[in-house]
């Protein structure tokens, strides 16, 4: 779970190395904690340095520090339980960010992903990241 005030690492490759989470936005259901697959409002903290030669390139960074961006949340360390019993825990916090569309900013991911994010609808997260943990056996 993610509370206000959390910090969270960026794996996708829009420019942004760390952000703070500022807001989650859901249902009141679960008094203001977000977990893997809600959306949130963030502030980047740490982005990568920006050369001048690079900024007027295809391939720019294309968020800086102290930008507002709405992000999903992909990865949490407090652990979450399935409905067949596995417990499933992380190492870190992480998210991808979004842009206004709700479409991912980056078009990589360069890290281990949920795999409950292809069912709260994010799928194309899922099939963009090198490896989703734990696979999910829905017919066994």
């Amino acid at each position: 779970m993610i509370g206000l005030k959390s910090t969270l690492n960026v794996i996708d490759n829009s420019g942004a190395l760390l952000v703070e989470c500022v807001n989650i936005l859901k249902q009141k259901v679960n008094n203001g904690w977000g977990g893997v697959g809600d959306e949130i409002v963030c502030v980047v903290k740490r982005a990568r340095p920006v050369s001048a030669a690079a900024q007027n390139s295809v391939t720019a960074v294309k968020v800086r520090k102290g930008d507002v961006r709405r992000a999903v949340i992909v990865r949490t360390r407090k652990s979450i339980q399935r409905p067949d019993g596995r417990i499933i825990r992380f190492d870190d916090n992480a998210a991808v960010l979004l842009n206004n569309k709700r479409e991912m900013l980056g078009t990589r991911i360069g890290g281990v992903v949920s795999a409950d994010l292809r069912m709260k609808g994010w799928g194309k997260i899922v099939s963009l990241a090198p490896k989703t943990y734990p696979e999910l056996r829905l017919n066994a």
